[in-house]
């Protein structure tokens, strides 16, 4: 089967062609059911093909928030079907909304209960699931290590789709029809399904690679929740300023790519920045991205008018950057696409949301009331209403003063002060003589309450300012509210090209990072050719180059005509494991759009990395660390194809080159450079000596290394002398004749019990 493009080609039959099906043939031939699972942004699926009754899985993904990802899988796939759980993630709803409401396909939509979706309920579905290429007598825990062959049981996700995948395959008796019900859906195969130019590397490759590498944070703070980033290559490549470029950087290292255009785009902008003289430029950018905040959560909040004066501050520090990236990008070379689109992308709409938030919103003063407020000469209405505030001061005390001739002389003093949604009130100090409730009534005065050891009243007067003047507090606050309104409408509006500063400013950080790290570390950009060819020239690790003072580089070349099986021999701790590893990252790197740490670098586009090289322990299955090795290569075999990348450590031998040593007198030398040849000795007892063995421990086992190549015995150096052990036999025999058969007391089979045997077992 091939898939191009969502349109699928049916294979030939005897002969070279291809049979002839009716419509309703070819239709039910091609059904596809795909089932989903999303789960905190990361995306399981499977899907079974009924035409050649295969199922096909994806490993654990990390998908956005518009769930591209499954959008391009749905556009490839094209399933017939679509299974998801009933409870499912806003973006997932949403995903099925939008497929509904398709005029072009529309895929029928199967929700089943989350139960369904049970990881241990999808085992048992797996494990009795009806593959014919099984023997019929196999048993439950026999069928285990195969499927752990087959399917990476650590990616839960998806297993949890093919559990609800297999419900609805066996409820709707695909395929089986007109058989009887004991007759299973047959699943001939499973294979591995990646996107059309996404590279497929497996969960054991990136952790044996170091690609990512979590740590406990060291800060005692983040114990319990936090986690940094510790020595890997996503750690050192990560030089983002802000925290969308990281995000999007992990994306590609999650999705490395063999699209060419795609790699061209993104080496073009890295071959520029690490150009010494446009480190300017590189600068200026990545000092206006350090202020690029999180847009979609800032809109969100505008859409529910749950801003802050810091979600204001935060757009305006955004969309001034925006504007700065885009005049100093204008400066550069057009002829880079990257730098056209953002030219041209970010448009006028940038300047014109800066510059209405900078006339409308009173930063300082918002700042000081802890609210949304304006500045003058935005609306008239309102600036009348807060000069009328301001000058509320003076009035008032005028007002106080002509209140407190109308007060019992016993009363000092009075002021009027304003609250707001309570309006304007007399507030007098507490007499020695107002103890009861009773004694608080003033005549002419309505008493409202104490606070602070001062009487609260409503009089004539303040009921007249209430009348005159009514709550200026809220009103200023409702009409500023409403001018806030107005503001996050006009943003929203164009929201669009918000969206899109967000998304090329992540690229173009993102790729900063990269020639940044070029810079730094001494990368070179690599040739990259559509054909399987892997030419490496004074190529490093670009982790070890890192934590060793000295590293020798080291050449490879592999292809069609000489040859793609590399075989390297060499005594331990030479630097086969690091070789090894060396490839692969930087072969990684490449189709990531990196530089990659070498002199001189030719990569051809690969579809897969795989790895066996170090035991991963899994408990939860039940195998022996053999079989999980097992269980590696054969995944790795049988998914990898003529254009894959495979790396296997230390499981079977071989001979064809070899990493190059030197014995100086007794001590041995590493030169760690390859060589073509084989090599002649393991170098154990130099390599245990190394390792800080006993001096007599090595000599013996070199001793023993010697006789058994020799094919001579192999003698314990703890026995005895000859002499001393003739004597001991001497002792055996004397006791033995000195027994007296003929006495009946004696008892024969005690005797030798207790006596001769354990004598015997001594001399032997």
């Amino acid at each position: 089967m091939a898939v191009y493009g969502g349109v699928r080609q049916r294979d030939a039959g005897p002969g070279g062609c291809i049979p002839s099906l009716s419509d309703d043939e070819e239709e039910l031939s091609s059904e596809i059911y795909l089932s989903v699972l999303v789960h905190n942004g990361k995306l399981g699926l499977s899907f079974y093909d009924s035409r050649d009754y295969t199922l096909h899985y994806m490993p654990d993904t990390v998908d956005n928030s518009d769930l591209l990802l499954l959008e391009k899988v749905v556009q490839e796939v094209c399933p017939s079907v679509l299974i998801t759980s009933a409870k499912q993630e806003r973006s997932m709803a949403q995903f099925i909304k939008t497929v509904s409401a398709s005029s072009d396909y529309k895929p029928e939509i199967v929700l089943y209960p989350n139960v369904d979706f049970g990881l241990e309920v999808s085992k048992q579905r797996l494990l009795s699931a009806h593959l014919p290429s099984l023997p019929p007598s196999i048993t439950e825990k026999e069928r285990l290590p195969y499927l752990s062959s087959c399917l990476p049981f650590d990616c839960t996700l998806m297993l949890r789709s093919v559990g609800a995948l297999l419900k609805c395959l066996d409820r709707r008796r695909v395929g089986v029809e007109l058989e009887d019900n004991s007759v299973g859906v047959p699943i001939f195969q499973f294979q591995i399904y990646t996107l059309k130019d996404v590279v497929h590397v497996d969960r054991d490759t990136y952790s044996v690679l170091q690609i990512f590498k979590s740590e406990p944070h060291p800060s005692v703070y983040k114990l319990q929740s936090g986690e940094k980033e510790g020595l890997s290559l996503y750690g050192i490549l990560n030089l983002c300023k802000c925290k969308f470029g990281s995000k999007l950087l992990r994306q590609w290292f999650l999705r490395p790519t063999r699209d060419l255009t795609v790699l061209s785009r993104r080496q073009e902008v890295v071959r520029f920045f690490t150009s010494p003289r446009n480190s300017d430029a590189l600068h200026t950018l990545q000092g206006c991205l350090r202020n690029v905040r999180s847009i979609p959560t800032l809109l969100h909040r505008m859409s529910l008018s749950h801003t802050k004066i810091s979600d204001w501050q935060c757009l305006y520090k955004t969309v001034y950057s925006a504007v700065c990236i885009r005049d100093t990008v204008r400066s550069l070379p057009q002829s880079i696409q990257l730098f056209q689109e953002i030219s041209d992308t970010f448009t006028d709409d940038l300047f014109y949301i800066a510059s209405l938030i900078s006339k409308v919103v009173d930063f300082e003063g918002s700042l000081a009331e802890n609210r949304f407020t304006i500045k003058p000469n935005v609306d008239p209405a309102i600036d009348e209403k807060k000069r009328r505030m301001m000058g509320l001061s003076d009035f008032l005390t005028d007002v106080a003063r002509k209140e407190l001739e109308n007060l019992d002389p016993r009363i000092p003093s009075c002021c009027v002060i304003y609250i707001p949604l309570i309006g304007f009130l007399l507030s007098v100090p507490r007499l020695p003589c107002m103890v009861q409730k009773e004694d608080f009534e003033i005549e002419g005065l309505d008493f409202m309450f104490l606070s602070e050891e001062r009487l609260h009243y409503r009089s004539q007067r303040t009921k007249e300012l209430d009348d005159m003047l009514g709550d200026l507090h809220c009103d200023i606050r409702d009409m500023e509210t409403a001018v806030m309104t107005q503001l996050q409408a006009a943003v929203l509006q164009r929201g669009g090209v918000l969206y899109a500063v967000l998304r090329l400013a992540a690229e173009l950080d993102c790729l900063m990072a990269l020639a940044q790290a070029s810079q730094e570390h001494g990368y070179c950009s690599p040739a990259m050719c559509p054909r399987g060819r892997l030419s490496l020239t004074q190529a490093r690790h670009p982790l070890l180059e890192l934590c060793s003072p000295v590293f020798v580089a080291n050449p490879l070349l592999s292809s069609e005509t000489e040859g793609k099986v590399k075989v390297l021999t060499g005594p331990n701790s030479s630097g086969k494991s690091i070789y090894l590893k060396q490839v692969g990252l930087i072969v990684f790197m490449a189709l990531i759009g990196s530089d990659v740490p070498a002199k001189e670098a030719e990569i051809g586009l690969i579809d897969s990395i795989f790895t066996r090289m170090h035991s991963r322990e899994s408990v939860s299955l039940g195998l022996s660390t053999f079989m999980i090795d097992l269980n590696q290569m054969a995944y790795a075999l049988n998914n990898c194809t003529g254009n894959s990348l495979v790396l296997i450590d230390e499981f079977g031998k071989g001979t064809n080159t070899t990493l190059e040593t030197a014995v100086d007198g007794d001590e041995l030398v590493f030169l760690y450079q390859l060589r073509e040849g084989v090599c002649q000795s393991s170098f154990a007892a130099n390599i245990a000596t190394l390792a800080g063995l006993p001096q007599a421990v090595v000599h013996r086992g070199v001793e023993v290394s010697e006789l058994y190549r020799a094919g001579k015995a192999i003698k314990r150096i703890d026995q005895p002398s000859t002499e001393e052990h003739t004597g001991r036999c001497l002792k055996v025999v004397e006791k033995f004749l000195s027994l007296d058969l003929d006495d009946p007391s004696v008892d024969l089979q005690l005797y030798m019990k207790k006596e001769l045997l354990p004598s015997v077992g001594e001399l032997l």
